[in-house]
């Protein structure tokens, strides 16, 4: 990122073209592919939410919690997606409330896509979360938001470097103006069906850490078997995360992965993923 001037989303050249995307509200229909909405506070998250679903305000709150949810709809090109808005959060280390809801349905909803909005005023500070999330699911697109307030500051941000070096696919965005939408959800598509492959570049682990989680690992899926990224919450368990640690010892990591594992209907997963929450 240098401080030049910077270009901003060019619509006119979006794969998704005009009348691709259809906004579905919160109508609680049967939907194709679940898709999460990730991102720190104020980076545009419920702009870009509210633009791909036609909402324009939170409704309700996770079962059990006091945070606020929300969720919509969108069709692409006759395939209908439903997007959930994780609460806006700087970590997923479970230090909050706001954390532990969206490292859980990251890892226990299993949506087909998150997508990670980023400010591209302060990337660096964005990042952070970003590398969380790659280290949960390979299926992760990045959404770099607010491209105008980046040029208004002289910043260019290079999306296409962005994506080249994490290994996960960027496209840039202003939702204020919709600009770039389209290209997000012609992105967000092609990562749910397997027509984009990522292939996320995750730091280099030490021989010694790699030989320890090596050893958990088939501990944590005898005691939670079937959970989806053993290797993560290896990692985690190591760092020192106890809530975690509490949870795989009472039981309910194997409750929450239990829930999700029953085989289900497409059309009918709406079911089964409020069921685990």
């Amino acid at each position: 990122m240098s401080k030049q001037a910077a270009s901003t989303p060019d619509c006119a050249r979006c794969p998704a073209g005009p009348g691709r995307l259809r906004p579905l509200g919160d109508r609680r229909a049967a939907f194709d592919y679940l898709v999460a909405l990730a991102g720190n506070p104020n980076t545009g998250k419920s702009s870009i939410f509210n633009a791909l679903t036609g909402l324009r305000q939170h409704v309700g709150n996770w079962p059990g919690k006091t945070v606020t949810r929300a969720e919509g709809g969108f069709s692409y090109d006759g395939v209908s997606f439903k997007l959930v808005d994780l609460p806006g959060t700087y970590s997923l280390l479970s230090a909050s409330e706001d954390e532990e809801i969206a490292r859980n349905f990251i890892l226990f909803g299993r949506p087909d896509c998150t997508v990670v909005v980023m400010d591209a005023t302060v990337l660096e500070r964005n990042l952070n979360l970003a590398l969380q999330i790659i280290e949960i699911t390979d299926k992760v697109v990045l959404c770099v938001n607010l491209m105008d307030e980046a040029a208004r500051k002289g910043l260019e941000v290079d999306v296409r470097t962005l994506a080249r070096e994490l290994g996960v696919p960027a496209v840039a965005t202003v939702a204020r103006t919709k600009a770039g939408l389209g290209g997000l959800v012609a992105t967000i598509a092609g990562v749910c069906r397997g027509e984009i492959v990522c292939r996320p570049r995750r730091p280099a682990v030490d021989g010694k850490l790699e030989e320890a989680v090596a050893q958990l690992v088939p501990m944590i899926e005898s005691v939670a078997p079937g959970l989806p990224n053993a290797r993560w919450v290896a990692f985690r368990l190591l760092d020192g995360d106890h809530r975690l640690r509490r949870a795989l010892l009472t039981g309910e990591l194997s409750r929450l992965v239990s829930e999700q594992a029953a085989p289900v209907e497409r059309a009918g997963r709406l079911i089964a993923i409020e069921g685990a929450q």
